[in-house]
């Protein structure tokens, strides 16, 4: 019954709010687990049908799954987006969701990664194989610009203007920006680019991404995942790790560094100034002598 609707939303969610691919499918999976619901309490109800009580009890079996309170949001985030798309398409006429209250959370800040410690991971890189080259290039690369792991697996040789120190970046909704990379990030992408990737095959519709696994195909993002974890192990180091925590640390180091908030928003790709504030939260000692070595009236 909901399929119809479902193939409206995702159209929704790609033409009209250009979102990723891998956003589309987050948003229909919150979809496939409300029809879930219905099914799992013997419920026929079409969209229009459904009432706030509805998804309070679906909110209740949601966490009841074990789910934490994040991912419970998200969800929710998902249902509230379904139902706006239909209130807009007058599949209902009024919208259910409008009071439905996610679960509050705390927002646990990511382990960040002091600079020695991102160069130990990188020592770890075997540099006989061509994999160590390549996996030395997106790591360097993913520290120098602070890329999501999904602009570092869709970086494309045509996007790399090295000779004047920049990359195009596509982002979040297909956003384009122009990222400044460190001269240690484009050593080691043209090696890996004019030393190793001119030798592999490589297969149709892959020509012009950078980073390609053995098959010659682009690398996907879990591939990135197991490099970095294993890396991470090799080095020692006990901290929750993910390709993320790289961007992370090259934000909280720029801030750190006194960089402008503005120009890390920039680099980022984020829309809104306050996203960046959330990803650069930095230590109570550091604001503390940040506040003792500049405000005058601080003692």
């Amino acid at each position: 019954m909901w399929n119809a609707y479902k193939k409206g939303f995702k159209a929704y969610l790609q033409l009209e709010k250009s979102l990723s691919e891998n956003s589309v499918e987050a948003y229909l999976h919150d979809i496939e687990m409300l029809t879930s619901f219905l099914l799992a309490t013997n419920q026929t109800k079409a969209p229009s049908e459904i009432v706030l009580k509805d998804l309070q009890a679906f909110v209740k079996w949601v966490s009841e799954l074990g789910m934490t309170a994040t991912s419970q949001a998200r969800v929710i985030s998902g249902i509230r987006s379904f139902f706006k798309y239909c209130l807009l398409e007058q599949i209902c006429i009024s919208d259910p969701a409008i009071l439905l209250n996610a679960p509050k959370s705390k927002r646990k800040l990511p382990d960040t990664l002091h600079f020695d410690e991102i160069e130990s991971i990188i020592g770890q890189i075997d540099l006989s194989s061509p994999e160590g080259g390549r996996n030395k290039a997106i790591l360097e690369t993913m520290y120098s610009c602070g890329l999501r792991v999904s602009e570092v697996v869709n970086l494309k040789i045509s996007g790399l203007y090295l000779d004047v120190g920049f990359v195009k970046v596509i982002g979040k909704g297909d956003k384009e920006r122009l990222v400044p990379i460190g001269s240690e990030a484009i050593k080691c992408i043209k090696i890996y680019k004019d030393k190793i990737r001119v030798h592999q095959p490589i297969q149709i519709g892959s020509e012009d991404y950078l980073f390609l696994n053995r098959r010659g195909k682009k690398l996907s993002r879990v591939m990135i995942f197991y490099i970095i974890k294993d890396l991470a192990s090799k080095a020692g180091i006990t901290k929750t790790i993910s390709p993320h925590t790289f961007r992370h640390s090259f934000a909280t180091h720029l801030v750190e560094g006194g960089a402008d908030l503005r120009a890390v928003q920039e680099m980022l790709g984020h829309e809104s100034i306050t996203t960046t504030e959330i990803y650069t939260h930095l230590d109570s000692h550091f604001l503390k002598d940040t506040l003792q070595r500049f405000h005058p009236g601080f003692k």
